[in-house]
């Protein structure tokens, strides 16, 4: 209990890195001595010194003899900073306990190796699970190396996201809408189809929440989008992204040239590959109802994050397209979910059963796009 009270913990200090530490994982590390914590600290930025480092800083001499509580398997190659074992070993901590190692090929069972090779016990396999969750986009894109693609769509009881006229402002509630934007603060990228961006004219920013921005990516084909849209118009932070097939048109933004999928569209594959190669390893996917479809279709998709309001609006754009599904038995289905209330909205969320890609070709054609 002692063990996970102070994994608990820091789990808890991770979680203060989200949307800043990313393409590293969330990590955070207490330093207990003498049942005292003696040093806390997390991974602050990308590039900055790992959560162990800051925390063994903070300990200074009292580290020694120690025990280190971390959430990941501590790195032991050089990167942006050197190896968190070295630190580890200098600092004279005896005892190391840790969740989970560290899916990275570089580090996998490395990390542990060395500190043991050092003499320093180390106890691993603590709440596994949840540090798992934790980091579930940085596990992915480790081992699948790929983008954690979520989808979140905003629909009406029954499931309409927009009325016959395309009105979808607002479906759900102010304090639903202000999740969206704490979850916008948490990914790397939110995507959109090119339909949404020129119905809607969104910011897709985070507003007031806390954290920074993500970057923003249209999934445009033809290179239909308008200069005076606020994406393009007010990209003054330089992240919206413009995914197209379109070789020779000029844009004020940064554009991703994607080949082509057999309808002539962008291919959804290429497109998350080129998202890796670009160090994002989450994507949250707004809209609309064609880019939502296809992303099921392509068996992309990872996670679900359903708002239902209790509005009917009868006639109007369905949350997804034809999906090709005859029987119930071979639905769509949601593992692990849960349901949280807002105000007036509710929230189902949660993750896909592995099953086979629905679309007669490797990638489904993007219709919105």
């Amino acid at each position: 209990m002692e063990d996970e009270f102070y994994i608990k913990m820091a789990m808890k200090l991770a979680k203060k890195g989200w949307g800043r530490a990313s393409p590293n994982p969330m990590v955070g590390a207490v330093v207990v001595k003498n049942g005292e914590i003696v040093g806390k600290g997390y991974h602050k930025r990308y590039g900055e010194p790992h959560a162990e480092v800051n925390a063994l800083k903070k300990a200074g001499e009292n580290a020694r003899g120690g025990t280190l509580y971390v959430n990941l398997e501590p790195c032991c190659i050089y990167g942006h900073t050197p190896p968190c074992t070295e630190t580890i070993i200098k600092s004279g901590i005896k005892k190391v306990v840790c969740s989970t190692a560290d899916p990275n090929p570089k580090v996998k069972g490395k990390g542990i190796k060395k500190l043991k090779h050092a003499k320093i016990e180390v106890k691993t396999g603590v709440l596994k699970a949840e540090a798992e969750k934790l980091n579930e986009a940085y596990f992915k894109f480790m081992r699948k190396k790929l983008p954690f693609v979520s989808l979140k769509i905003a629909q009406s009881l029954d499931g309409t996201i927009a009325t016959k006229s395309g009105d979808s402002k607002w479906i759900t509630s102010e304090d639903a809408r202000k999740f969206v934007h704490q979850l916008r603060s948490q990914v790397d990228a939110v995507l959109i189809g090119a339909n949404t961006a020129i119905k809607d004219n969104p910011d897709l920013t985070i507003h007031n929440q806390k954290g920074e921005n993500p970057k923003r990516i249209i999934l445009d084909s033809y290179c239909r989008i308008l200069p005076q849209l606020k994406l393009i118009k007010k990209d003054k932070d330089g992240k919206t992204i413009v995914a197209t097939v379109d070789s020779k048109k000029k844009l004020p933004v940064e554009v991703w040239r994607i080949k082509k999928d057999k309808e002539g569209k962008v291919d959804l594959l290429g497109l998350l590959k080129k998202a890796k190669e670009k160090n994002i390893t989450s994507i949250l996917v707004e809209g609309g109802s064609e880019v939502f479809t296809s992303f099921l279709k392509s068996n992309l998709v990872d996670k679900i994050y359903c708002f239902i309001s209790p509005k009917i609006l009868g006639e109007g754009k369905r949350s997804f397209g034809d999906l090709g599904i005859i029987k119930v038995s071979d639905s769509i289905c949601l593992k692990d979910a849960e349901i949280r209330k807002f105000s007036n909205d509710l929230l189902i969320c949660g993750y896909l059963v592995g099953r086979k890609n629905l679309s007669e070709a490797k990638s489904s054609p993007v219709k919105g796009s």
